[in-house]
């Protein structure tokens, strides 16, 4: 089969009015000329406006790409499946609905109106699953072809953005956790640039490619493009769940067999430029498009590998413009130089003419465009990234007027300005758009506000330490460049996101890094992104002198305000403890086993975040040792050592302190990142019922989100009784960990329940048994982090009590006990004997806990 098979047609059916396909097409290819205008304009202006960055990335691919996407898409489905044209008022209800959320989308984010962007979400989501769905109605009624895998190829790009976009309503929702954040970020880029557009360019280049080169289609392309869509399609989807899931390993699989399918539709690719070698600017530019594109997928698939999954959005970030401007832009463009003509008709006259024009000095602003592309993404002087993003919006514009140029020649407005005029305009344009550049901040090219660059730059060094950032002010001139020389002073990992979207990797233990923030135009905010680290307290703020410039609200990089916490809309302490709790609840199992034989003892914890019932009816995100508030009880006896292996199993650093041993903290009870783990090693030299706990700074935070447990060594006269409990009080805190108001909480002291080994009131519904007459001990702990307990049991009396490592009351004393009174981190245990059977409450005896959880009973048998 030749390409003129499946190409688009150039002579209309005589039977059929050549002006409607024109008209439609003119207004069609108007709509992407459009978003690109806008986008032209938002970079030009955006040092003016304070635009952030996202706005230029989302004109460009949500607005023109997407349109063109959706618009060619049904066009080559239509054209190689030998189909009716679709009812065009359809389409264009399609189209104008897709244009609506976009505007939505763009608008609700700058504004920041989440509710709007959110909508606008679901309307381009909506939009693109009923175009994806047609293509496959339609499809199905096709007649039988050799390309009917490109609607295969299309449906899979259509789920893709649906996945992405959800994933991008999520995160300009302001409703997902902070931490979360980077992870979905990465994700969403990857199902939009890699699925949506990448998987689309593909499968439209089977045909497209040979079509531009005016040769025959190589033989074996079809069976080639389905098992390259084999690997690609499942690739991509268990790279961007492993990318939302934060697993690296899973994503570079997915990433490998991604890779592995470009690889594969390479092939026919240079097959067919071997036969006929390019020659034309389509030609040339496509060529281009796909070599930035595997240059890409190859970067991409090794910063994944080698970074920690919360780090990839930051890794991958100098991507984005290589793709933008190497692969996207130039697909884009290549393919309107292309398609644009034939779609405009008129004869082989008016074809060659419209060509022609788009084609002006094609070779010229080919090698411009290609040589600015790598000096947007590489680390080279601000001057020089400046003058190539120049380069890139000059040859964007210089295309829109083009192309505006060739619609409206088609519809019968004959523009045919003179060269003199032509080339005034364009030097001008090459000028203007140098200066407003060459002014801009350094990245993406437009700054961040209306004030000028005084042509100053400030230097401070900035100190990331425990839980703050010194100094915590730094005062700057309006139009005064700022540069931070940013330390981790601290243990454990930190950052420093500024308001404006200028961050610095996750810097380890002694790492630095500068941070170019750009020329300050207004008072920002910069924080620490980890969790719950900006809400314990790890903020600066850049203030503006000799400005009128109002502050810019912290905004983040990705053009909204940073997410405010939203907890839980239960709260345990006004639900009703007395109610049934879920039926997946399981209890902490209280029974204490008697110390293991032998003097060593091998333990393995892992950290991890999880959810648990904390309350009847209520569930909460919560951070355990082994899966569980409280983790793991260890017991032993004096003289015993414990060898812990520690693995950090979670998605943030962890540690581990265990008041049992008597170590310099340094090494065993430091910070460890996911996927790493260390040994702790400690000699139980003295008897009690000992605290353990997360290490890593805020430890309020990590501990009041349920990193704690118990170790019990028994005193070397410890009697054998009927049976023995433990029970660990802790506090429930609920909302989002690490949320400004559960930190503030947490703070004041203010929990919103009490519990017993992680639940409150668990023990009402699954009560702690003995018989009558049995002697009973419980070994208590208390948690906190910010309150003790007074153990009461209601109807019983303690004849031993035995507090931090000493009895205070033994069997043969004519006394007894009412209540063991323990402060945060202190342990011991009490005995009883029950008289009779019954039913014998055990609260802890201040009140405000014990009526807000901190409850339970004991059922005794006859």
């Amino acid at each position: 089969m030749t390409s003129t098979d499946v190409r688009i047609k150039a002579h209309p059916d005589p039977s059929e009015p050549p002006r409607p396909r024109s008209s439609w097409h003119a207004r069609a290819n108007a709509v992407v000329l459009a978003w690109l205008a806008l986008t032209a304009v938002a970079v030009a202006v955006g040092g003016s406006f304070g635009l952030p960055r996202w706005l230029l990335i989302h004109l460009f691919l949500l607005g023109a790409v997407t349109n063109a996407i959706v618009t060619w898409s049904e066009q080559f489905a239509t054209t190689l499946g030998r189909l009716p044209e679709p009812g065009r008022r359809r389409t264009a209800a399609r189209l104008a609905a897709l244009n609506a959320g976009v505007a939505a989308v763009v608008l609700g984010v700058v504004l920041g109106r989440p509710v709007v962007a959110v909508c606008g979400t679901a309307t381009v989501v909506g939009v693109v699953a009923w175009h994806t769905w047609q293509l496959l109605a339609r499809a199905r009624r096709a007649l039988p072809g050799r390309f009917g895998y490109v609607v295969h190829w299309y449906a899979c790009a259509g789920v893709a953005l649906v996945a992405g976009g959800t994933l991008g309503g999520l995160l300009v929702s302001e409703r997902v956790p902070n931490a979360w954040d980077p992870r979905l970020e990465a994700a969403h880029a990857h199902a939009n640039l890699l699925g949506w557009i990448g998987l689309t360019v593909i499968g439209t280049l089977f045909t497209l490619w040979p079509t531009v080169l005016r040769t025959r289609i190589v033989d074996g392309v079809a069976g080639l493009a389905r098992w390259a869509l084999a690997l690609a399609g499942p690739g991509l989807a268990l790279a961007v769940a492993a990318l939302a899931a934060g697993f690296r390993w899973g994503a570079v699989a997915g990433l490998l067999l991604y890779a592995a399918a470009v690889a594969l539709t390479l092939v026919p690719f240079v097959r067919t430029a071997r036969r006929k070698r390019p020659s034309t600017a389509p030609a040339w530019t496509l060529a281009a498009s796909v070599c930035w594109f595997a240059v890409a997928v190859t970067a991409d698939l090794y910063l994944v590998a080698t970074t920690p999954p919360d780090g990839v959005a930051d890794a991958v970030e100098p991507l984005v413009p290589l793709v933008l401007a190497g692969f996207v832009g130039q697909v884009l463009l290549g393919s309107l130089t292309f398609l644009l003509p034939v779609v405009l008709g008129g004869g082989p006259a008016a074809l060659k003419r419209t060509a022609a024009l788009l084609e002006k000095g094609w070779t010229v602003r080919l090698a411009a465009v290609n040589a600015a592309v790598p000096l947007v993404a590489l680390p080279v002087p601000t001057w020089l990234a400046h003058t190539a993003w120049a380069v890139l919006l000059a040859e964007l514009a210089v295309f829109v007027a083009l192309a505006s140029t060739a619609v409206l020649n088609a519809r019968g407005h004959r523009i045919a300005p003179s060269p003199a005029v032509a080339g005034t305009a364009l030097g001008s344009v090459l000028t203007a758009l140098a200066v407003v550049v060459a002014v801009s901040g350094p990245g993406l090219p437009f700054g961040a506000g209306a004030v000028e660059a005084n042509g100053e730059t400030r230097t401070v060094d900035v100190a990331l330490g425990a839980m703050t950032i010194d100094p915590g002010v730094v005062e700057v001139e309006a139009g005064t460049e700022l540069v931070l020389r940013v330390t981790n002073e601290d243990t454990q990992q930190h950052d420093l996101r500024m308001g404006n979207g200028a961050h610095t990797p996750t810097l380890g233990p002694g790492e630095s890094a500068t941070l170019e923030v750009g020329v300050v135009t207004a008072s920002m905010e910069g924080w620490c992104t980890l969790m719950g680290h900006r809400a314990m307290g790890m903020v600066m703020n850049v203030e503006v002198t000799g400005s009128d410039a109002v502050a810019d609200g912290a905004e983040d990089d990705s053009g909204h305000a940073g997410h405010e916490a939203h907890p839980g809309t239960d709260s345990a302490a006004s639900s009703d403890l007395s109610g049934e709790m879920g039926p997946d609840w399981r209890p902490y199992d209280a029974e204490l086993a008697p110390a293991p034989g032998g003097t060593e003892h091998e333990v393995e914890i892992r950290a991890s975040e999880t959810e648990q019932e904390v309350a009847p009816g209520v569930t909460q995100a919560v951070w355990t040792f082994n899966g569980s508030v409280p983790g793991p009880v260890l017991r032993g006896k004096v003289g015993d050592v414990f060898t812990v292996t520690f693995v950090n199993d979670g998605t943030m650093g962890h540690g581990i302190d265990f008041h049992a041993g008597a170590l310099a903290p340094d090494e065993p009870m430091r910070t460890i990142q996911p996927g790493e783990r260390l040994t702790y090693r400690f000699r139980a030299e003295r008897a009690g019922a000992w605290l353990y706990h997360c290490s890593t700074m805020p430890m309020l935070l990590h501990m009041g989100n349920g990193m704690y447990g118990a170790v019990i060594i028994d005193p070397p006269d410890l009697e054998p009784v009927d049976h023995e409990y433990v029970l660990v009080q802790g506090e429930v805190y609920l909302g989002e960990p690490g949320s400004q108001e559960q930190v503030d909480a947490m703070r004041d002291g203010e929990p919103d329940a009490w519990a017993f080994n992680g639940t409150a009131s668990g023990y009402d519904h699954a009560p702690l048994t003995a018989k009558a007459g049995d002697r009973v001990r419980v070994w208590l702990v208390a948690a906190g982090p910010a309150s003790g307990t007074s153990f009461h049991v209601v109807g019983a009396q303690f004849d031993t009590v035995y507090k931090e490592g000493a009895y205070l009351l033994r069997p043969d004393d004519p006394g007894g006990a009412q209540a063991l009174d323990l402060a945060p981190a202190q342990g011991g245990f009490v005995e009883t004997v029950f008289p009779e059977a019954g039913t014998y409450p055990f609260v802890d005896h201040d009140f405000r806990h014990g009526e807000n959880g901190a409850h339970g009973v004991f059922e005794i048998e006859e």
